[in-house]
C-alpha cells in the first residue's frame, strides 16, 4: 500500500513536471499591431495572456485543458474589454467539448448564457478571430483528422466566444493540407482562404491573411511580449479616440449634378504602410472597392460613366485592377457583403482613367465632383493609384 500511495504522489506531479514550450503570436496589419499573444504550453495544458485590438480592445487570460489528440477538453477565458459598458467589462466563458456535444457558458454582469450543441463526432475548436494560439490548435487537429482519414480536407466545427457571436450556432471550417508544410483554412468569417507554415511538430510558425477579409500577417514569436502593457496602450489609445473605432470606418459621399443628386456609402481602408496594387488589392481580380460591406451608389437620374448608360437607382460599385489599367464594374445587387458579388447581376463595366500621384493618400477615398450642369467626375483614390470616369447626365 506504502508503494502504491508513493507511485500515486509521483504520478500526481507527472503533469506539473511536464516540460512547456513558451512562445507567442503577434498579428499586424501593414505597420500597425492588432494583437499579441504570450503562451505556456505543456503536452495537457495552453495557458494564454493576449490582447487585441479588432476593432474593440480585449484583453485576454485563457486556460485550455487539452484532450491527449491535442484537442480542446477544457477552456477557461476570462476577458476584460475596458470600452464597454459597466455591466460588460468583464466576461468569464467556460467550454467543455466531448466527442459528441459542446458546452458553454458565458457570464458577465448581467447574466449568464449557457449553450449546447451536438458535434456528431466531428473535432470541435474554438475561434477567435485574432487569438493564433487557437488558430494553431485548429490546424493541429485538422492535419491529425487529415492523416487519420487518409485525406488532404477535412471539416472541423467552430465555436465563438466573444459577444458578437452570441447569437451563432457551431459553424463548420474546412482545413486543407498543402505541400510544403503549409496548410489552409476556409469559414465563414474570412470570407477567403488562410494560410499557415507549420513544422513538422505542427506548430504554427506563421499565418498570412491575405486572400481573406482579415489581411493580417503572423509571426510566431520567441521573445515573450509584456502583454499587460500592450494591453494598457491599447486601452489609453481607445479612451483618446473617443471609443473604439473600425479598422476601416464608414463613410458616405454626396455631390449634385444639375438636377441629379449621387450618393456613396462605403467603407475607407488605411495604407498602414502597405503595398496596395498587386498586393492587398491583386491584379486581375475584383476587389470590393473599399472595405467590409460592398460599396453602394445611388443617382436620381439616368446618367452615363465611361460610356456605360446607367438608369436611375441603386447599385454596388466593384473594381478590377491591371497592372497598367483598371475597370469598374457597376452591379444591380445591393445589401451584400463585399465578399458577396455576384456578375450574373452586372450592368456593365467600364474603364477607368488611372494615374499615380506623389502624396501619398492614408485613407481609400470616393468623390463625385461636378463639372458644369451635365457633367462630372467619379474619382477613387487610394496610397499612389487615383483611377477616375466621366460623368454625364443623360438628354
Amino acid at each position: 500500500m506504502k508503494r502504491l500511495a508513493l507511485v500515486v504522489i509521483a504520478c500526481a506531479g507527472c503533469a506539473a513536471n511536464q516540460p512547456s514550450e513558451r512562445y507567442g503570436f503577434i498579428a499586424q496589419l501593414g505597420n500597425d499591431t492588432l494583437s499579441v499573444e504570450s503562451v505556456t504550453r505543456t503536452a495537457s495544458t495552453l495557458v494564454s495572456d493576449e490582447v487585441d485590438r479588432f476593432p474593440r480592445v480585449r484583453q485576454r487570460h485563457t486556460t485550455i485543458e487539452l484532450a491527449p489528440d491535442g484537442s480542446i477538453k477544457h477552456l477557461e477565458m476570462d476577458i476584460t474589454t475596458p470600452g464597454e459598458p459597466e455591466n460588460q467589462r468583464q466576461r468569464h466563458v467556460v467550454a467543455d467539448v466531448t466527442h459528441d456535444s459542446v458546452k458553454i457558458s458565458k457570464r458577465d454582469g448581467t447574466g449568464t448564457k449557457t449553450m449546447a450543441f451536438a458535434t456528431h463526432g466531428v473535432p470541435s475548436m474554438a475561434h477567435l478571430p485574432q487569438m493564433y494560439s487557437l488558430y494553431e490548435l485548429y490546424f493541429a487537429a485538422g492535419l491529425r483528422r487529415a492523416d487519420s482519414m487518409k485525406t488532404d480536407t477535412v471539416r472541423l466545427h467552430q465555436f465563438y466566444i466573444d459577444r458578437e457571436f452570441d447569437r451563432f450556432p457551431l459553424h463548420d471550417g474546412v482545413v486543407r493540407r498543402m505541400p510544403n508544410g503549409k496548410a489552409e483554412i476556409r469559414h465563414d468569417w474570412l470570407a477567403g482562404v488562410g494560410e499557415a507554415t507549420m513544422d513538422s511538430a505542427r506548430h504554427m510558425l506563421k499565418y498570412d491573411g491575405a486572400r481573406t477579409t482579415y489581411k493580417v500577417n503572423v509571426v510566431r514569436i520567441t521573445e515573450l511580449p509584456d502583454v499587460a502593457a500592450i494591453g494598457m496602450r491599447f486601452a489609453t489609445q481607445e479612451t483618446s479616440a473617443g471609443g473604439m473605432k473600425q479598422l476601416s470606418v464608414r463613410d458616405t459621399a454626396r455631390a449634385t449634378i444639375g438636377s441629379a443628386t449621387f450618393f456613396v456609402d462605403y467603407s475607407r481602408p488605411l495604407a498602414r504602410g502597405r503595398v496596395l496594387l498587386g498586393n492587398v488589392i491583386p491584379f486581375d481580380y475584383v476587389w470590393r472597392t473599399g472595405a467590409n460591406a460592398a460599396t453602394q451608389f445611388s443617382t436620381s437620374a439616368p446618367i452615363t460613366i465611361g460610356g456605360l448608360k446607367v438608369p436611375a437607382g441603386m447599385y454596388t460599385l466593384w473594381t478590377v485592377p491591371h497592372a497598367t489599367s483598371a475597370d469598374l464594374i457597376i452591379n444591380k445587387q445591393v445589401g451584400q457583403w463585399g465578399t458577396g458579388y455576384d456578375e450574373s447581376f452586372d450592368l456593365g463595366k467600364a474603364a477607368l482613367k488611372t494615374e499615380t500621384v506623389t502624396a501619398p493618400m492614408e485613407e481609400f477615398r470616393i468623390t463625385i465632383t461636378p463639372v458644369d450642369a451635365t457633367h462630372g467626375t467619379l474619382v477613387l483614390e487610394w496610397g499612389t493609384f487615383r483611377w477616375s470616369a466621366p460623368i454625364s447626365l443623360s438628354p
